[in-house]
């Protein structure tokens, strides 16, 4: 600041990830656009919250305080499926473990009121979009506020929020309090007055209603998700005690020339210098010579929040900004020549869905591509296809990957001959991740994921182009265990498909209750929220112990619990010693071993 001459900031940011400078990172995102806007901006990364000390540092900001959790929820960055402390964490200099409190977002924000309890406080990331509702939250087993109460912070940006902020930072600078910026779409605000709502909203049962109610909550939970389009939707309303939580609408998606503005900001595109004596920063390694190509996504899974945070309609940058990115590695001294991934959430999802969602919005209770691909689907590679052409013949790129993942259903949906071809020949490093999950009927049913019959397909297609290439490569399916919907019977019917196409996974997901999504609305309520009918939930340890050894039934340290299971589900003809046993039986005990161990028993005399 003295070096800049400046004698306040216009913004303080409190980031709960170590700070790097790179736009996979949220904070060097928002942080870039407002110096850009003409604002100063400081951040402060992962401070000591057990005093206001470090809050203070940069002293008192002119406008306003933003604050983020990071790119992860605090809890799911510290706790496992089973609840257990996680031993690192990657958003940390030197992957080092407990430097951001539990539910950061909360802590940070009443540090913050403690320093300077009139000062507006902007809470925004992932954790405070996907909480800004009452919420389940599976590390109190409870249902919490919305984190806007909790916070007694003065604005939630819900959604990716480039749009708000620059919009709440413009109305700040113009001398508008705080307290009357209720009209940016993407934002969430308080009130305690009914005739503050929007004559156009929707309101859903209550904080007090939900947290006493499943079935309530199961409906609430509908109209929340079903309203999430910037086009369509509607304000929804929530009361909690004496005042009511509005959302506003989702902000428009960004257009191509908006996303290739934020894309070129003059990111260092490394961590802090400070974090080099701890070896920087290790989220970046993966992300570091990757390419976002497009945000959002229509793929619908219950179990993923991205449709609510980064919206449905996909927002994609030009080739033209893409390229200069891919050129601006090459003269990196740590570029070795190989780009990571080209893409987003999906990698193949290059444009929207169909044209009449940029018009429209999205369609409300019916899915791209569940249970079948939409007729309306735009299934079109080429653009895709022609920007991975462009990428690999730059000068100074050795080979393009894509790591992000290939959603195979809708590549089956259109013609994908030339490009299935390419993805083989050119840009699979050895193993190609896809995520087929389960293979269940109720499960996929309750996922929004397609069959198994559709991944045979895809299997058998991508076997025949190595083939044809020969090329020894080979697909990685991710699988979940425990998502609700999935009995042991479940997870048999699983075991066996693996056993059918030779595959033995070294890691399997464990299903975990993110707050926001579908799918924890059913792991909490027992009731899938879009059809009000009951749905089976794995909540104790045992089972779900039991559905995660038997996807990995190979495992010498699984045998016990998959016998038991296969017992306990009458499945006894799958231990045995034919091709489809997942379990050969246990060898019986020599006779005399038998008698040597019962002789070693044996009481001695006493001697007299």
């Amino acid at each position: 600041m003295v070096d800049r001459g400046w004698t306040q900031l216009d913004f303080l940011f409190i980031s709960g990830d170590a700070y790097v400078d790179h736009p996979s990172f949220g904070p060097a995102i928002i942080t870039r656009l407002l110096e850009k806007a003409g604002f100063r901006v400081g951040i402060i990364a992962q401070p000591n919250w057990q005093s206001t000390a470090d809050f203070k540092q940069l002293g008192r900001p002119r406008l306003g305080v933003l604050i983020s959790a990071g790119n992860l929820d605090s809890m799911l960055n510290k706790f496992t499926a089973a609840k257990k402390i996680r031993s690192t964490d990657s958003y940390s200099p030197g992957g080092r473990a407990g430097l951001r409190p539990d539910r950061a977002t909360i802590v940070y924000a009443n540090r913050i009121r403690e320093c300077w309890p009139d000062i507006p406080v902007i809470i925004g990331g992932i954790e405070a979009s996907l909480r800004r509702f009452a919420h389940y939250d599976y590390w109190s087993d409870s249902v919490r506020r919305s984190i806007l109460v909790d916070s007694r912070a003065d604005l939630l940006i819900h959604g990716m929020g480039e749009r708000q902020i620059v919009s709440i930072a413009e109305k700040l600078n113009q001398g508008l309090s705080i307290r009357e910026i209720h009209d940016v779409n993407g934002t969430c605000w308080l009130t305690g007055d009914r005739g503050d709502l929007p004559a156009d909203s929707l309101e859903v049962a209550s904080y007090e209603q939900v947290s006493a109610n499943k079935i309530d909550y199961a409906a609430a939970f509908k109209t929340q998700y079903l309203e999430q389009d910037p086009i369509r939707g509607r304000p929804i309303v929530q009361q909690h005690g004496e005042r009511f939580l509005v959302q506003n609408i989702p902000a428009l998606p960004l257009d191509t020339k908006e996303m290739d503005r934020i894309y070129s900001l003059p990111y260092e595109r490394t961590w802090h210098p400070d974090y080099d004596n701890a070896g920087g920063v290790p989220a970046i390694e993966e992300v570091q010579f990757s390419i976002t190509s497009h945000r959002g996504c229509f793929g619908a899974c219950s179990f993923c929040a991205i449709g609510s945070h980064q919206g449905r309609i996909i927002q994609q940058r030009s080739r033209k900004s893409i390229l200069q990115e891919a050129q601006l590695f090459t003269r990196l001294p740590s570029f070795k020549g190989y780009i990571h991934d080209v893409g987003g959430p999906t990698a193949n999802f290059r444009h929207p869905a169909c044209s009449k969602q940029l018009k429209q919005g999205t369609c409300r209770e019916r899915q791209c591509l569940f249970p079948k691909p939409c007729p309306h689907l735009d299934t079109d590679h080429s653009d895709y296809l022609g920007l991975l052409r462009e990428l690999r013949t730059l000068p100074g790129i050795k080979k393009v990957f894509i790591r992000s993942g290939i959603r195979y259903d809708y590549l089956l949906a259109g013609k994908h001959r030339d490009f299935l071809r390419e993805l083989c020949e050119h840009h699979v490093s050895g193993q190609l991740k896809v995520a087929p999950e389960h293979v269940a009927g109720p499960v996929i049913e309750a996922m929004q994921k397609s069959g198994k019959e559709v991944f045979l397909r895809f299997l058998t297609a991508f076997r025949q182009e190595n083939e044809r290439l020969s090329k020894e490569q080979y697909l990685v399916p991710y699988l979940m265990c425990s998502h609700p919907g999935s009995t042991v019977e479940d997870a048999i019917e699983l075991a066996e498909f693996l056993r059918d196409i030779g595959y033995h996974p070294e890691q399997v997901q464990e299903f975990i209750p993110t707050p926001g999504s579908l799918s924890t609305a059913m792991y909490y309520t027992g009731i899938h929220p879009l059809t009000g009918k009951s749905i089976f939930v794995a909540k104790t340890p045992e089972h779900r112990q039991a559905q995660r050894a038997l996807l990995q039934f190979r495992h010498p340290k699984n045998r016990r619990i998959v016998a038991q299971a296969l017992r306990k589900a009458g499945r006894n003809d799958l231990i045995g010693f034919g091709p489809k046993c997942l379990l050969r039986p246990e060898r019986p005990i020599a006779k005399t071993a038998a008698k040597t161990a019962v002789a070693s028993h044996k009481p001695k005399r006493p001697r007299k």
